[in-house]
C-alpha cells in the first residue's frame, strides 16, 4: 500500500489527512493520527480534478458557437481541442516532477490559480489565436495541477480501506468527468453564452484554492534535487510531438509526411529520453517507477481502455446530435446514466471490494463490460431508439469503467516513494491523455474511411444522398467502435497477466525500490 508500509518518518503529509493516517501494519501506531478534515480535504482535492477533467470535452459542444463568433476556420477549429490536450498531455511529467520538488500544495495552488486565469483570457478572447493560447495555456496548469492531486491523495490516504474510498470518488470523476462536461458545455451554451464554458472555471478555481489555504498540509519538497533538463527536453519534447502526430492525423491522415515525422520524431525522442535516464543522477522520471510490473500494468491498462472510452465521446456526440437531432442539453442529459454507471462501479464496488479483492479482479471483468458495452453499440442504425438501443451499452460501459479506474489509479500509486509520488501520478494522468489522443485521432481515421467507402459503394443513381450519407456516418462509427472493444479486451489481458497484487487490505505491496 502506497506509504502504508513505510516506515512513519517517510510518510508525506499532504492534505486534509496530511497526518499520518495509521500504518495498516499497526494501526493505532505512535503519531498516527488522522486529519478529522482530511474528507473535506478530499473535495477540494476532487473539486480540482473535475475541472481539468470536463475541460477536455466540456469546449467540444461550444464549438460552433465560438467559432461563428471569432471567425474561426473550418481547419483551424481543432485548435480549440488541441491546444489543450498537447500542453496538457506533453508537459505533465514535468509537473509532476516540478511537484516532487516544490512541494504539492504550492504547486496545486499555483495550477489553480494558472488555470482560472487561463480560463478567464478565454473566455474574454476576441481573436482565433487569444483563445487558442489560453486553451494552451489552461493545459500548460493543467499539467502542473493534475499530478499535484493525484499525488496529494496517494500521501494522504494510506489506510486501505480509507484509500479505497477516497480512490473510488477519484476515479468515478476522472471516468465521468468527460460527460459531465458534454452535460455543462451543452448546458452553458443553450442558455448563457460559449465563453462561459471557459468562465466556468473561475468559481471552482476560486472554491478550490480557498479550501487547499484551510484544508490542505504538505511538508516542503525536495529542492535539494535539480531539475533534470535534458530529460525534460527529450521526454516532454517526445510527448508533445506524439500527442500533436495522434491529433494531426485526424485530419491530415495517417500516411500524411507531418504525421509520420511526428510520431516517428516523437518516439526517438522517447527513446532517447529512457537512455538519459538510465544515465543522469537526477532522472526526470525515475526508471524504478516503471519496473514494478503492478503499475506498469496499470499504466497499461488505463491508456488502452482510454482508447475506446475517448472514441465513444466522439461518436456518440455526432450519433446523438448529428444523427438523432439531440440538443446540445439533451446529448448531455443521454450522457448522464453512463457517468452514474461510472460513480456506481467506482465508489459502490470497487471501492468496497478492493481492500480484500486483488485489484485484477476489478480491472478485467470491468474491462470486458466496457468491451460488451461497446460490441453492443457497434449494431447501431441512423434510426435507433436511445432507450433500446444507446442506453445499454452506456450503462455497460460506465460500468465497467467505474470497476477499472479505481484500482488502477490505487495500483499504480501505490507502494511509490514519497519523493516520486507527483511524477508517479503523472504519469497516470500520461497514459489516460496519450490514450485519448490516440484513440481519438486513430477511430476517427478509421471511421471517416469506412464512410467513405460505404458512401462510394452506395450512392448509385437512385439513391437518397443525405439518407446515404446518415448511414454511412453510422457504418464508420460502428467500424470504429469495434477496435475500441479490441483496445478493451487487451487491457483485459494486459491487467490479468501483468497486474499480480493482491488485496489492498493485506498490505501486499512494499514501497517502490526497497524504500
Amino acid at each position: 500500500m502506497s506509504d502504508a508500509s513505510s516506515p512513519p518518518s517517510s510518510t508525506s503529509p499532504a492534505s486534509p489527512g496530511a497526518i499520518r493516517t495509521a500504518s495498516p501494519a499497526a494501526p493505532g501506531g505512535p503519531g498516527d493520527a488522522a486529519d478529522p478534515r482530511r474528507w473535506w480535504g478530499l473535495v477540494v482535492i476532487a473539486l480540482a480534478q473535475l475541472m481539468v477533467v470536463l475541460d477536455a470535452t466540456i469546449v467540444n459542444i461550444a464549438m460552433p458557437s465560438a467559432q461563428k463568433a471569432l471567425g474561426i476556420g473550418e481547419g483551424d477549429k481543432a485548435w480549440m481541442i488541441t491546444a489543450y490536450t498537447l500542453a496538457f498531455g506533453g508537459l505533465l511529467l514535468l509537473g509532476g516532477r516540478i511537484a516532487d520538488l516544490v512541494g504539492r500544495k504550492r504547486t496545486f495552488v499555483i495550477g489553480l490559480v494558472g488555470f482560472a486565469v487561463a480560463s478567464a483570457i478565454g473566455g474574454a478572447a476576441q481573436t482565433p489565436g487569444m483563445l487558442f493560447a489560453a486553451r494552451a495555456l489552461q493545459g500548460v496548469f493543467g499539467a502542473l495541477l493534475a499530478p499535484s492531486a493525484l499525488s496529494l491523495m496517494t500521501t494522504t490516504f494510506t489506510d486501505p480501506r480509507e484509500r479505497g474510498k477516497a480512490f473510488g470518488i477519484y476515479g468515478a470523476l476522472a471516468g465521468a468527468g468527460g460527460a459531465i462536461g458534454l452535460l455543462l458545455g451543452g448546458v452553458l451554451t443553450e442558455y448563457l453564452d460559449w465563453r462561459w464554458c471557459l468562465y466556468v472555471n473561475i468559481p471552482i478555481a476560486l472554491v478550490a484554492v480557498i479550501g487547499a489555504s484551510v484544508l490542505l498540509h504538505d511538508r516542503p519538497g525536495h529542492r535539494e534535487a535539480r531539475l533534470d533538463v535534458p530529460g525534460v527536453l527529450l521526454g516532454c519534447g517526445g510527448l508533445v510531438a506524439v500527442v500533436y502526430g495522434f491529433s494531426e492525423a485526424e485530419a491530415l491522415g495517417w500516411g500524411d509526411s507531418e504525421v509520420l515525422a511526428l510520431l516517428i520524431g516523437g518516439a526517438l525522442l522517447l527513446a532517447g529520453f529512457v537512455l538519459w535516464q538510465t544515465r543522469t543522477a537526477t532522472p526526470l522520471l525515475p526508471l524504478r517507477v516503471l519496473a514494478d510490473r503492478d503499475r506498469a500494468g496499470s499504466f497499461l491498462t488505463m491508456g488502452l481502455a482510454t482508447v475506446g472510452m475517448f472514441g465513444l465521446f466522439l461518436f456518440m456526440t455526432y450519433y446523438l446530435q448529428g444523427i438523432l437531432g439531440y440538443s446540445p442539453v439533451r446529448t448531455g442529459l443521454a450522457f448522464l446514466p453512463m457517468s452514474a454507471a461510472i460513480m456506481i462501479g467506482s465508489t459502490q464496488i470497487s471501492a468496497r471490494l478492493l481492500p480484500r479483492t486483488p485489484p485484477r479482479l476489478l480491472m478485467v471483468p470491468g474491462m470486458l463490460l466496457g468491451a460488451s458495452g461497446l460490441a453492443l453499440l457497434t449494431f447501431l442504425e441512423v434510426d435507433s431508439a436511445y432507450a433500446t438501443h444507446v442506453l445499454p451499452g452506456m450503462l455497460l460501459l460506465g460500468l465497467g469503467m467505474g470497476l477499472t479506474f479505481m484500482p488502477v489509479f490505487s495500483t499504480a500509486t501505490s507502494g511509490v516513494r514519497p519523493q516520486d509520488a507527483g511524477v508517479t501520478s503523472a504519469m497516470v494522468n500520461t497514459s489516460q491523455q496519450v490514450g485519448g489522443s490516440l484513440g481519438t485521432a486513430l477511430l476517427n481515421t478509421l471511421a471517416a474511411s469506412a464512410t467513405g467507402t460505404y458512401v462510394d459503394a452506395h450512392l448509385t443513381g437512385g439513391a437518397d444522398r443525405a439518407r446515404v450519407l446518415r448511414e454511412g456516418m453510422v457504418h464508420g462509427f460502428t467500424q470504429a467502435l469495434w477496435w475500441g472493444v479490441g483496445a478493451m479486451l487487451l487491457a483485459a489481458l494486459v491487467a490479468g497477466l501483468l497486474v499480480t497484487a493482491g488485496p489492498a487490505a493485506r498490505g501486499h505491496q512494499a514501497p517502490a525500490g526497497g524504500h
